[in-house]
């Protein structure tokens, strides 16, 4: 990976973007391509679209969710401390003691999260499961008018972490999912902007997908694609407490996540692998009986449908502040897709 793109990937992994919040991470996605395509198009609902080649007529539409789930204040005691309810999905169990980064409305805000000492716990409390309303945020203040100067109800946060190295080659952050899916459609947009394409192009920093795909589906509707394609990180089964009989072998490392089943086209799915083996990039194969939880789901329903696939990035620990994937798996899914589109006919029928 070049150094200006690792540190693209850091900015976007490290600035806050909760769904519905994605300001921030939208702002640095649209500052890496704003000089390498045809069209800017933002939208009411978040939604980034960085189009190629907009005159063609077949339209193929990239799509990498920028939001990530977080917190958002509901309530502040008199004391000065917040509550939360969770934006997505995550395990309360992960938060506590973690530093969070309140997104104010007069700026950032630190904060911690706390929770009753174990030493002060009764033998059957600390065996049961932490919930979100025995954790609360400190940022401080000595009451509710002091915090109230700092923050407001429907502030929203994230666990304060920074994007590290892994070892040579591994790298880990919170908002992998899905910030590293949208970070391959910006370098695939920089890197196709230097061919001639038969289609169009449609790279989309879609928002909101960690509560309902919802910015997928505002999109998809407005570019109306022939195509189009989903990258999205997926369960690694190559750590402790994973079962390949459910997830199938992937790995990190061993290459791009590809996949068979309802959600996928396989004419698309088909084509891809073709395209890889010319490249010599290894591919992963995880099959999936239904609709995927990602936006590949609502492209392939959107208006009168939509040929898709998911490209699935190997991830461990999805939807903790330690996501892991490989920087090789990064390179490789950009290498194949910018070879794919670029060889891209200018009419392909994907009929099964």
């Amino acid at each position: 990976m070049r150094q200006d793109a690792e540190k693209f990937l850091k900015e976007l992994l490290e600035a806050p973007s909760p769904s519905g919040f994605e300001q921030p991470a939208a702002k640095v996605f649209r500052e890496r391509i704003k000089d390498y395509i045809d069209e800017m198009i933002t939208d009411v609902h978040g939604n980034t679209m960085g189009v190629l080649n907009p005159l063609a007529k077949f339209k193929f539409m990239l799509a990498g969710h920028i939001d990530e789930i977080g917190l958002i204040i509901t309530h502040i005691d008199d004391k000065g401390y917040l509550y939360t309810a969770q934006i997505g999905g995550m395990d309360p169990a992960l938060l506590v003691g973690q530093r969070v980064k309140i997104i104010g409305q007069k700026g950032s805000v630190f904060g911690v999260i706390g929770r009753k000492a174990i030493h002060q716990m009764k033998p059957e409390e600390r065996k049961k499961n932490v919930e979100m309303e025995n954790i609360w945020i400190d940022i401080g203040a000595d009451s509710k008018k002091e915090a109230q100067k700092l923050v407001s109800v429907g502030d929203a946060l994230v666990v304060d972490v920074e994007c590290r190295r892994l070892g040579k080659e591994k790298i880990v952050s919170r908002a992998m999912d899905d910030k590293a899916g949208a970070f391959i459609v910006a370098e695939v947009l920089r890197a196709l902007s230097k061919r001639k394409l038969n289609i169009s192009v449609i790279g989309v920093a879609t928002v909101q997908e960690e509560i309902g795909l919802r910015g997928a589906i505002t999109s998809s509707y407005s570019v109306h694609p022939d195509a189009g394609i989903a990258i999205d990180v997926g369960f690694a089964s190559d750590h402790p407490e994973t079962d390949p009989k459910q997830l199938g072998e992937v790995t990190l490392g061993k290459g791009p996540n590809l996949h068979r089943g309802a959600n996928i086209n396989p004419v698309l799915e088909n084509e891809l692998e073709k395209c890889a083996k010319r490249l010599n990039i290894p591919v992963q194969i995880s099959a999936i009986p239904r609709g995927t939880g990602t936006d590949a789901n609502a492209m392939q329903l959107s208006r009168g449908g939509a040929t898709t696939a998911l490209v699935s990035i190997p991830n461990r620990y999805m939807h903790t502040p330690v996501e892991v994937l490989s920087i090789k798996d990064l390179d490789s899914i950009i290498t194949l897709l910018v070879e794919f589109l670029s060889k891209h006919p200018a009419k392909r029928d994907y009929r099964p």
